[in-house]
């Protein structure tokens, strides 16, 4: 069994183009949501999103490339060139069948779909491109990416809605734990900010329409959260195992000790309200680093900033860790970034990473009237400078479908 550490982590979100500039937004107390540019939202009861601002595709391929890419791929294959420069190391060729990449996605190509649907109906089924299937399907991330590395393992997708990032991550774990792989690049990535998706989210009433002020529409926790804001991006991470990492000299950022996942078994979309389910996801990962639950000092959330998810998720940390619950230092990025669908756990994970790392824990904002149901320690003061040993990094998606990564500060 190997233990397995992260030497690398790269993310493109609506607050940067790049980690280090997403990062210092995030302690800054910045919100990367705004007025949707991407189409015209009249007529929409949501107007508001997490958009990527001035994304490139050409810094990281050519035009004709990018033609052939949805967002989503477009955003994995830039940060994943981000990764690799911020590792200094690429995949030699000895090693590349011993590399591999497991991207989350959850919708995949959906402005693909609506695009070349409109131009079905209007012109044809001839005038379907050829492009059309290779471009929406969700696992072209991963194909991308492997292309662009040059890693040769394993290469897959998880689907498995806003949990997609995080099992993609705890799935790339447990392949460089079991030795089928040395190198995995992981994570998640999404870009759905379309008609069809503000459109859909709408009917359920599952979004924010606070779209006067985008800024504080997203507020985990907090007593007048009206729904989740949609937000897009991509979160990356360079996991090796141990001794593949030292014996190349690699700068080793934390260590991944526990992946939990679990099933609610309970509703489409609606998690049960005792948290049940997430709690599961959470003990497990515990568990599996054989670790008292009083040793965790932070939980990086899922905080959508709807009613039923944001109490669901503090009586499930209350569930697992009783009265050392109060004593957690807790963060919901989605307040800044909305909330990345698929790429949320990559994206997340990348901060938790980062607040290991670096020793300061970000804040949650807009959590100015408290719920008092969720009554825990969120940062709603700002950033925390602090030494964390052990933080972990909660998705929870439709479908029931939960995922909880353990980090540990690396200390040899």
């Amino acid at each position: 069994m190997n233990r397995v550490v992260v030497t690398s982590v790269a993310a493109i979100t609506p607050l940067g183009n790049d980690l280090e500039t997403s990062w210092q937004n995030l302690l800054a107390g910045k919100s990367g949501i705004a007025p949707i540019t991407r189409f015209d939202p009249e007529g929409y009861a949501t107007k508001i999103a997490g958009e990527v601002k001035d994304f490139d595709p050409t810094v990281y391929m050519d035009k004709k490339e990018a033609r052939r890419m949805e967002i989503f791929t477009q955003y994995a294959v830039g940060a994943t060139r981000q990764l690799f420069e911020a590792a200094g190391w690429q995949i030699p060729e000895s090693e590349k069948h011993r590399a591999g990449t497991t991207i989350g996605v959850g919708l995949g190509g959906l402005q693909t779909i609506e695009d070349m649907h409109k131009k079905m109906l209007d012109k044809g089924p001839k005038r379907i491109s050829p492009f059309f299937i290779p471009i929406l399907i969700a696992n072209m991330a991963a194909g991308q990416v492997s292309i662009e590395a040059g890693a040769m393992g394993p290469t897959i997708c998880t689907t498995t809605a806003c949990a997609s990032g995080s099992h993609g991550i705890g799935s790339a774990y447990t392949d460089i734990v079991m030795g089928r792989a040395d190198v995995m690049i992981c994570g998640g990535s999404e870009s759905t900010v379309t008609k069809l998706a503000i459109g859909g989210f709408n009917a359920m009433k599952a979004l924010s329409t606070r779209n006067d002020e985008p800024e504080l529409a997203s507020r985990p926790f907090d007593a007048d959260r009206t729904g989740f804001v949609l937000g897009e991006g991509c979160g990356l991470l360079l996991l090796e195992s141990l001794e593949h990492a030292q014996a190349r000299g690699a700068n080793i950022l934390a260590e991944v000790v526990g992946f939990g996942a679990s099933g609610d078994a309970h509703h489409m979309t609606a998690p049960p309200e005792d948290g049940s389910g997430m709690a599961l996801a959470m003990a497990a990962a515990c568990r599996e680093a054989k670790i008292d639950v009083t040793e965790i000092d932070h939980i990086n959330a899922h905080g959508t900033s709807t009613k039923l998810n944001d109490l669901c998720e503090t009586r499930a940390i209350k569930k697992v860790f009783g009265d050392h619950a109060y004593n957690i230092n807790i963060c919901a990025n989605k307040s800044q970034f909305g909330h990345l669908l698929g790429a949320a756990g990559g994206v997340e994970a990348v901060m938790a990473v980062k607040t290991l790392s670096e020793g300061v824990i970000p804040g949650t904002i807009n959590r100015d009237n408290p719920d008092p149901d969720c009554d825990l320690d969120v940062c709603a003061d700002g950033p925390r400078e602090k030494q964390v040993n052990y933080a972990l990094s909660n998705s929870f998606g439709f479908g029931g479908t939960n995922a909880s990564i353990l980090f540990k500060r690396f200390t040899g």
